[in-house]
């Protein structure tokens, strides 16, 4: 008899992750992430909110296929130059109204999801934060999360893209 499907979803930071992985040196393997997050925490949906640049169709093209759900936001820019596609707005309004998921994992360092962080543990309904590195973790999602915390980049010989070796 096949085992019931947990409808777990992870809310993903992509701005967040993204530079917290670059600034720790070394470069995400997406597809790899994705079937970590479907094996360890069985996400039936991944999420991923970041700020919408035209240029980037590839990339899109990219995430949808690893197996991510893009959600976009316009990205504001200054004096011509693109700056900030901040989402944490966005993210933390999927992840209370889009309620039909059993538990959440919620992916980033920001403290901004403090609230969130704390709603979701006290109504049962938080797997995990995973934070992309411990130096840039808020202590506000620390505290909020309590045990509910790990970092990828503890995963890091795991999930870094290694590039393909030509024959």
């Amino acid at each position: 008899m096949p085992k019931p499907k947990q409808n777990n979803y992870a809310f993903i930071d992509s701005q967040n992750l993204y530079l917290a992985i670059k600034e720790d040196g070394w470069k995400l393997d997406y597809k790899r992430f994705r079937v970590y997050l479907e094996e360890k925490y069985k996400i039936e949906k991944a999420y991923m909110f970041l700020g919408y640049l035209a240029e980037n169709q590839e990339l899109y093209k990219f995430l949808q296929e690893a197996g991510f759900v893009l959600i976009f936001k316009p990205i504001l820019e200054k004096n011509g130059i693109p700056i900030k596609g901040n989402c944490d707005v966005d993210l933390t309004v999927y992840a209370l109204i889009n309620n039909e998921y059993n538990k959440a994992v919620i992916i980033t360092g920001d403290g901004d999801f403090y609230a969130l962080v704390k709603h979701l543990k006290e109504k049962g309904k938080l797997a995990k934060v995973l934070a992309p590195s411990h130096k840039n973790c808020s202590v506000l999602l620390r505290k909020a999360a309590g045990s509910d915390i790990s970092f990828i980049s503890d995963l890091k010989q795991k999930l870094k893209y290694k590039k393909k070796s030509t024959p």
